[in-house]
């Protein structure tokens, strides 16, 4: 029994439906049998009662003048002309006398003349019983049921004197045809009433117990740390179950919203933290290194040194050159001496990335509400701009489009770069402003990350989308009134 109770509401909402059904169905059938048969009983006991007041006044005065011949064609005139399946139809009619002595009999082979009532059968002699319990001459009409028979006494009295008792006997078999019709019509319309209730039930039972699965699977999801919203036309209606729909969108939604700034926060931390890294790292590489390159000046100043050597020290100042233009590059500092950034910087821009641009092929397509400066430092917006735009060339197919739009409103700047082309992989989306993180072979990684330095320190947010073929950089940064 338990296990009816385990099974998924998709199930057990339906199949608990349907057993309620059928078993109010069953309960009405045999409620509305119980009641034809008590119908088709009290319509043969009327109908009897009927019949045996009528017999009793006309055998009054063939008892009286003790015509046992009157008697028995009286007796005999209702068991001729009725169909075997009328119910009104007696099995046997039998007048006692007095002293419960049969005076006539329809069957006179099986009930003779003069037999004392109570010596015909167990049935005869408690029916005996009752008729002597009840010797008045206003006695009513007395039922008796056995379990083969049903026998109706009525009183034989007229004028003051009482001469006899009338029985008639039924056979119960007489119920049987008309019960069996009325059976069958119960049957019948229970079967209609399950056949529309049973479909209905299973239909609504699944159209309540699915969206309850689904719920409940999306809730199992979430403990499992994959937040993710129900179909859409999981539930479509207000009731209690669609405000719980509801609530569980706006639950997913909050939570979704804080694995977002959650994920934000950590990647944050960690560029922070690669940052300070990558700040104390320069610092101590470039002591030493202008150190060496200062030994190598003052080398170079002596003069003698054959061809050989010097071609040596070339070699190794060129290498500590570009030792530090990389650690250079990362060393972000916001709070440069900087004017604020003007139209003409997104033209220079635009002019600078324009031979790059030429040689993959690629059109530049800026567009900018910008008509006066932006209380921003023009040096660090032209290299995060510069970065951006170089991304995204080296991004695109050739023949290619790079899309750029930047919107100031709200003391608030938004830049937009958008390329068509190669996507950012998965798996370095979560990656993609570390230094030395980069996709194109030729690059080295840095330009994101310096970009993302550049906006984390001037109070801003850069965020990436990528899919479908499509890449799109989107920064923004507060901006103030303008020096």
């Amino acid at each position: 029994m338990r296990f009816l109770f385990n099974l998924s509401f998709r199930y057990k909402i339906p199949l608990w439906g349907s057993l309620l059904i059928v078993a109010a169905t069953l309960a009405v059938s045999a409620a509305l049998i119980a009641q034809a048969y008590n119908d088709l009983q009290n319509d043969l006991l009327n109908s009897s009662a009927n019949l045996g007041r009528i017999l009793a006044k006309n055998l009054f005065p063939a008892m009286l003048q003790e015509e046992v011949w009157r008697g028995f064609e009286i007796i005999r005139a209702p068991l001729h002309g009725e169909g075997a399946d009328n119910p009104i139809q007696p099995e046997m009619i039998l007048v006692l006398d007095r002293e419960q002595h049969v005076f006539v009999s329809s069957h006179p082979k099986l009930v003779p003349m003069l037999a004392d009532l109570s010596r015909l059968g167990e049935d005869y002699t408690h029916l005996s019983r009752l008729i002597a319990a009840r010797p008045q001459i206003d006695a009513p009409i007395i039922d008796y049921f056995s379990p083969l028979q049903i026998y109706i006494a009525v009183p034989i009295a007229e004028e003051g004197a009482r001469l006899g008792t009338l029985v008639i006997v039924h056979s119960k078999g007489v119920f049987l045809p008309r019960f069996r019709v009325v059976a069958w019509r119960s049957a019948v319309t229970g079967l209609l009433i399950l056949a529309i209730l049973l479909p209905i039930n299973w239909y609504w039972g699944r159209r309540t117990s699915v969206p309850l699965v689904e719920l409940a699977r999306g809730i199992g999801d979430v403990a499992r740390g994959v937040i993710e919203h129900p179909p859409a036309a999981t539930y479509l209606y207000q009731d209690e179950l669609g405000q719980l729909f509801e609530t569980y969108g706006v639950m997913v939604k909050a939570l979704q919203k804080k694995r977002l700034l959650e994920q934000e926060m950590i990647r944050s931390e960690r560029l922070a933290a690669i940052g300070r890294l990558s700040a104390g790292l320069a610092h101590e590489i470039n002591n030493p290194l202008g150190g060496m390159l200062v030994a190598l000046d003052n080398f170079k100043l002596r003069g003698g040194h054959d061809e050989r050597t010097l071609k040596t020290v070339a070699m190794i100042e060129r290498g500590l050159a570009q030792i530090r233009d990389t650690v250079g590059t990362m060393l972000v500092e916001a709070r440069v001496e900087s004017r604020d950034m003007a139209p003409q910087d997104l033209e220079d821009v635009q002019m600078l990335l324009a031979g790059e641009a030429h040689k993959r092929e690629v059109v530049i397509e800026l567009d900018s509400d910008i008509a006066s400066p932006v209380a921003l430092p023009a040096t660090l917006m032209r290299q995060v701009l510069i970065n951006l735009l170089l991304n995204a060339i080296h991004a695109s197919e050739p023949a290619g489009t790079v899309r750029c739009a930047m919107r100031h409103a709200d003391q608030r700047l938004t830049i937009e770069v958008e390329n068509a082309g190669r996507i950012v992989p998965p798996e370095m989306m979560a990656h993609l402003f570390e230094p030395f993180v980069s996709g194109d072979e030729t690059g080295h990684g840095l330009g994101l990350w310096v970009t993302y330095q550049i906006v984390s320190q001037l109070g801003g947010q850069i965020a990436v989308k990528s899919g479908d073929c499509l890449t799109r950089f989107v920064v923004l940064l507060p901006t103030g009134a303008t020096t």
